[in-house]
């Protein structure tokens, strides 16, 4: 996909976010960009058609960005964006 598909907000990130992006040497920006262009990472496909539906209908946004080496346990980064796109953070699935 290309091109941003909707609005982000105000962007905020949690320290365990930041920091899992730090230690995996992923720049949180590349995840947000992903994310607004519609790349919603490692879900499965009934919560992809979801976040199609949350486009249209304006509901909540959600992708899910495993950050280790295909094949290698590393930490999960999830994006959500709220359902009025006043914000969009960036946290571990542990802090949600």
């Amino acid at each position: 996909m290309i091109g941003e598909r909707f609005e982000l907000g105000q962007t905020v990130a949690t320290p365990g976010a930041l920091q899992a992006c730090e230690d995996a040497n992923v720049s949180p920006s590349s995840l947000l960009a992903r994310h607004q262009r519609g790349d919603w990472g490692d879900l499965c496909e009934a919560d992809r058609r979801e976040n199609e539906r949350s486009l249209r209908f304006g509901w909540r946004l959600l992708s899910s960005y495993p950050l280790g080496s295909p094949g290698e346990a590393g930490a999960i980064v999830w994006c959500i964006s709220e359902a009025d796109r006043s914000s969009t953070c960036l946290l571990l699935p542990s802090e949600y």
